[in-house]
């Protein structure tokens, strides 16, 4: 498979409190900021609170030096969506030295959304399910290679990640940096005779905006946009599923932050799906070519856990 790596060499900057050599000021722009999908006091309130850098400062330094607590969740109903565009389309999203997998001049971007069941820190045993149970979508790229010759096998790349709950999408922007999330105003993600359907809504917050509508199929033929990448369906479903890590630029900060995650799927029981018509897209996906109907695929349950996490 062949890659494509943005370009490194661009004017250095440093940022307080987490320096690192080799990026702009433009690369440190923050173009995954939080906004809260609510006007008013409370919504101004909570996105000072998740930009306040010398709090982000502080989790840092304190956090570097506890032991990472294990997050759990048994998810269901994880849908896949996967379309093929064009580098040329998304290279503003790729962290310098980052290098993603493409081939002639394209590569994969997937939206996978799913329900978490009771996700919480893993040491709480039985009493994990007092912990809600949100809905969450992850939007991803696939990595080859990372700056500084860092293990990269089945690592992602995070560009946005959303949840249904504030409790969760606040929480991993304060005690996170691998998942900079944001708040849906409107999140459905439900299964009905057969079809699956799912609708995004920011409102006026930062999330993007997603629907659509896909079906169970018998057909386990892969798309020809597809074809330069992998053989056959089976082998375009384990790629996209069996992903072990996940990366994301860490925002006013030159790092990346990685996260160690074990998401053991069971390739057997991955049911093909059919998009039904070609989803609403919301300006984001438009923009970096995400159109037409995707490649779409089910995973009805999978233990889900993060297992560490840690800035690169």
């Amino acid at each position: 498979m062949d890659v494509f790596v943005s370009d490194p060499k661009r004017t250095t900057a440093k940022t307080k409190g987490c320096p690192m050599e080799g990026h702009s000021v433009e690369d440190m722009t923050n173009k995954n900021g939080f906004v809260y999908p609510t006007a008013g006091l409370l919504g101004k309130f909570i996105n000072r609170l998740v930009a306040c850098q010398l709090l982000l400062r502080f989790r840092r330094a304190l956090f570097s030096r506890l032991p990472f607590l294990t997050l759990a969740s048994d998810v269901k109903n994880v849908v896949y969506c996967t379309w093929v565009v064009a580098v040329s389309d998304v290279i503003h999203l790729v962290p310098p030295g980052v290098v993603l997998k493409q081939r002639n001049g394209s590569t994969l971007f997937t939206v996978l959304t799913y329900a978490h069941d009771h996700f919480g820190p893993k040491i709480a045993g039985p009493l994990r399910r007092i912990f809600p149970s949100p809905l969450q979508s992850n939007w991803r790229f696939y990595v080859e290679a990372l700056p500084g010759d860092v293990p990269t096998e089945k690592t992602v790349l995070f560009v946005k990640n959303i949840f249904d709950n504030p409790l969760y999408a606040i929480g991993t922007r304060l005690f996170s940096d691998a998942l900079p999330s944001h708040l849906a105003e409107r999140f459905e993600h439900a299964a009905l005779n057969e079809q699956f359907s799912t609708m995004i809504f920011a409102g006026a917050g930062s999330a993007p905006d997603f629907q659509c509508v896909a079906e169970t199929t018998s057909e386990r033929s892969l798309p020809q946009a597809l074809a330069p990448f992998f053989d056959s369906w089976l082998s375009a479903v384990t790629f996209l599923c069996l992903q072990h890590g996940a990366i994301s630029q860490v925002e006013h900060c030159a790092r990346l932050a990685y996260a160690e995650i074990d998401l053991p799927v069971d390739i057997d029981a991955v049911e093909p799906l059919t998009s039904l018509d070609q989803p609403e897209r919301g300006k984001f996906l438009r923009q970096i070519g995400a159109t037409g109907r995707p490649f779409c695929f089910r995973v009805p349950s999978v233990p889900f856990s993060v297992l560490s996490e840690r800035l690169l």
